[in-house]
């Protein structure tokens, strides 16, 4: 798969899973992304996406890498709606 389409794909799972944030925004917590049945099917490389999309300004989080259970707890927040 190319970046294009899986950080696409990433648009429609935080959609999928998230809700809006005091700002209106689209958020969803890496844990629930990380964890999803749906995601884990769909992403080879989950934290690879997420930085490519992070670099491409389609989302944002805290940090540079997010890692399973350390940082479930971290908002993954959608930029574009």
């Amino acid at each position: 798969m190319n970046v294009e389409h899986e950080v696409s794909l990433l648009i429609d799972e935080i959609r999928r899973l998230g809700s809006k944030n005091a700002d209106g925004k689209t958020s969803v917590k890496f844990g629930v992304l990380f964890n999803d049945d749906q995601c884990a099917n769909l992403f080879e490389a989950l934290v690879g996406t997420l930085k490519a999309a992070k670099r491409k300004k389609v989302i944002t989080f805290d940090g540079e890498l997010l890692l399973q259970g350390v940082h479930d707890n971290v908002d993954v927040v959608l930029l574009q709606d």
